[in-house]
């Protein structure tokens, strides 16, 4: 379980070093809110497709390790190509590459760090793993921060990403992976595929109460736009572009405080009773954000927003290892993901488009998508 922390501890702070000047950048390159949103929306729906494969596919597998690994790898050799990018679409290009990587691995890790631990500790093991990927992300800000605070170019901040992704890579290659049970490895198939003559193995689909749960998650996360906005809404409201990755920093330090007390909640009080307080929390900022005028008052709320990360990151992912059969465990995180991911597309897409009209829209809709979808988890 220490490993997963650390490996996603280098892994973030490489992300975070370029992700928080991505607005800026952008902003420099000749773009705005819509091209923000087109980027997070298609880099998200690539990965999601991705994930969704993996998943399934690490199912079949009798190691899921290799699938982390090559993960990995796509993200930290690509990411530094940040430096080469001259208009706007090599931005996309770049993160949606990324994004393939992040597919690749997510859903065969989150399998692995559910097999890492016993049931009753799931909760626990998932807020450490966010924890620590939380902790990156205030790292990685805070060296973008000194770099261009020194006067280091933003191509420069980018290329320099390789050096924690390398790091990250080398723990990921020594990760020793627990033997899976060989009752687990089974053919999951499509029920149009053509069973082979002979074969007696059961085909173990994704279970009814994931299919529900991923159903509301689909609401959800139809309003959950891209945190980069909020970078933006910042930068609207007069926040120099050095300051940009300091906001992005005491975000992820709310996040990552909060991810293990998360954690423990959720083993005590019941995953999804935590994801329901995770959720309202997302409702109530979203819904707050549009009155705020202030740079000072919107970067508190956001530090006070970090709690929805909180609680919501581990209950996602602990209610699906609660839901899900074993020998399903990867597609269901594939599952999970996927919907996740291909929502993002037109969930950013048309975040943009009402921030760039008006952004009390925007903040609107998502905070009635958050909210609904509390109701319906909590009552439905």
């Amino acid at each position: 379980m220490l490993r997963f922390g650390w490996i996603a501890f280098f892994t973030d702070v490489a992300t975070e070093m370029a992700y928080p000047l991505l607005p800026a950048f952008l902003i420099a390159l000749g773009s705005g809110a819509q091209a923000l949103g087109i980027m997070e929306g298609v880099a998200e729906s690539i990965s999601a497709a991705v994930k969704w494969w993996s998943g399934k596919e690490s199912d079949r597998a009798r190691a899921r390790k290799p699938y982390v690994v090559a993960g990995y790898a796509i993200a930290t050799f690509i990411r530094p190509a940040l430096a080469l990018a001259t208009k706007p679409f090599h931005v996309i290009l770049v993160r949606s590459i990324d994004r393939v990587g992040k597919g690749v691995r997510a859903a065969p890790r989150d399998a692995l760090v559910a097999a890492s631990v016993p049931e009753e500790r799931r909760g626990a093991a998932f807020g450490f793993e966010r924890m620590m990927d939380n902790l990156g992300a205030v790292f990685g800000p805070m060296i973008a921060f000194s770099l261009a605070r020194a006067g280091v170019p933003l191509r420069t901040i980018f290329a320099t990403t390789i050096f924690p992704g390398l790091i990250a890579m080398a723990i990921v290659i020594g990760l020793r992976e627990k033997a899976r049970d060989p009752s687990e490895i089974k053919p999951i198939r499509d029920r149009r595929e053509p069973r082979p003559r002979g074969e007696d193995q059961k085909i173990i689909p994704i279970s009814a109460g994931v299919k529900k749960y991923l159903f509301v998650v689909a609401i959800f996360s139809l309003g959950a736009s891209a945190d980069s906005f909020l970078i933006f809404r910042m930068l609207d409201l007069g926040l120099p572009i050095a300051l940009a990755p300091i906001v992005w920093l005491s975000l992820n330090a709310s996040k990552s405080a909060l991810n293990i007390p998360g954690g423990k909640i959720a083993d005590r009080f019941g995953k999804k009773k935590t994801l329901v307080v995770g959720w309202t929390i997302y409702a109530a900022a979203y819904a707050l954000f549009p009155l705020t005028h202030s740079v000072s008052i919107t970067w508190a709320l956001i530090v006070a927003y970090g709690a929805y990360y909180g609680l919501a990151e581990v209950g996602e992912k602990a209610l699906i290892a609660e839901l899900a059969d074993p020998a399903s465990r990867g597609r269901s995180y594939g599952a999970f993901h996927a919907v996740t991911g291909f929502v993002v597309l037109p969930a950013n897409a048309l975040f943009g488009y009402l921030y760039s009209a008006h952004a009390a829209l925007a903040f609107g809709l998502s905070s009635i998508c958050a909210f609904f979808a509390a109701v319906l988890l909590a009552f439905v």
